[in-house]
């Protein structure tokens, strides 16, 4: 195929290429970074560097990893590190949101939203939770509306949330908003004080080992939300090596309060990998990623196929053509199959020789 692809320009994008072909050499077309980011290089040699300290006898300080993959998660995000908690999963963090509403109150989701979000306000037995296509619901919130909870980019099909409409709603009728941000951190710009609660896995576009979530709170800390630390252990004190024993008599001062007891080796991978999303710029993989993605629904059509319609998402997801899966991947790309729905996603070590493999092998006849 011809034509240009969207992006960094000039030398910043020499750069951008050069930085990237430093830290990944896939063996695949990797399209799959909504299942699974890849890991760059330098993440790969810290937690080697890691795994052998410990082997040794001499453990590396991996809880100072932990506070400057806080800081840095913040940086992308642009929230104080003192509004960010750290842990291993979105469920954990929705159901500490969800822990937090009265009996009764209503919560407000899209429909097919991922589990891991939704699933702990149904699982609270006593709120009334009500699903709207994804569409609907900025114009879904109410005055009875007591938590707004949807992802930013769906998992499904790449549908971005319409999330200044959503803030705005909410605002207007004194609800709460949990913003699930895994399928958007690293290429879609998110400004976390627009919202009260900004969860996310990090495994996906920051390139995290598993492991590693964070949790944004508002100034606050949650105490006007009846937020509490339902988890809180001896690393949720503010003076965690004098918390070990018996209850926490001075809880973190800030979000660690909220934290879970950290899986070191993730956390010492997730610095480097978030250190690289740094230097690489959200704005340049966000118009790198997306570009990508006009690439590939401009070349799907041609062969006669409609994606789900989602603008300006990294994600395409094409109906009809998930069956495909195997043969792709047996031809060494990598793609999911969502609920008979093709998806490809397109990240930072993808180029336009990839788009052009997916497309030349959906080209030929399913065999």
């Amino acid at each position: 195929m011809d034509g240009e692809v969207r992006g960094p320009h000039s030398g910043a994008m020499e750069s951008f290429e050069n930085l990237v072909r430093t830290e990944f050499a896939p063996k695949t077309t990797y399209l799959n970074t909504a299942s699974t980011g890849l890991l760059p290089a330098r993440t790969l040699v810290a937690m080697r560097d890691a795994a052998a300290s410990a082997a040794d006898g001499q453990p590396l300080d991996m809880f100072a990893d932990v506070e400057a993959s806080r800081a840095a998660y913040a940086r992308l995000v642009g929230v104080p590190a003192t509004r960010v908690a750290t842990g291993a999963s979105v469920a954990t963090f929705s159901g500490l949101v969800a822990a937090s509403l009265p009996p009764g109150a209503e919560v407000l989701t899209a429909e097919a939203d991922f589990s891991s979000l939704v699933n702990p306000l149904y699982t609270r037995g006593d709120l009334k939770v009500r699903s709207v296509p994804l569409e609907r619901i900025a114009e879904s919130v109410g005055p009875d509306t007591a938590l707004v909870a949807v992802s930013s980019v769906q998992s499904a099909d790449g549908r971005l949330a319409d999330l200044a409409a959503l803030r705005d709603a909410a605002r207007a009728h004194g609800a709460r908003t949990l913003i699930d941000a895994s399928q958007s951190n690293g290429w879609l710009p998110l400004a976390a004080d627009d919202f009260d609660f900004v969860a996310a896995v990090a495994y996906k576009w920051v390139l995290c080992p598993r492991g590693v979530a964070f949790l944004v709170v508002p100034d606050d800390l949650g105490a006007a939300a009846g937020l509490r630390p339902l988890f809180a252990g001896w690393a949720s004190g503010e003076h965690p090596w004098d918390s070990c024993y018996g209850p926490v008599e001075e809880l973190a001062h800030s979000a660690r309060r909220y934290d879970e007891s950290p899986a070191l080796f993730s956390y010492t991978g997730a610095l480097r990998s978030l250190a690289l999303i740094e230097e690489l710029g959200v704005d340049a993989v966000h118009a790198h990623d997306t570009g990508l993605a006009d690439r590939f629904r401009a070349g799907v059509r041609s062969l006669g196929h409609e994606p789900v319609p989602a603008p300006g998402s990294a994600i395409v997801s094409v109906p009809g053509l998930g069956h495909r899966q195997g043969e792709l991947g047996r031809a060494g790309v990598q793609v999911s199959d969502r609920a008979g729905n093709l998806r490809a996603a397109f990240h930072v070590y993808n180029t336009a020789a990839d788009v052009d493999r997916l497309l030349d092998v959906l080209d030929l006849p399913a065999g």
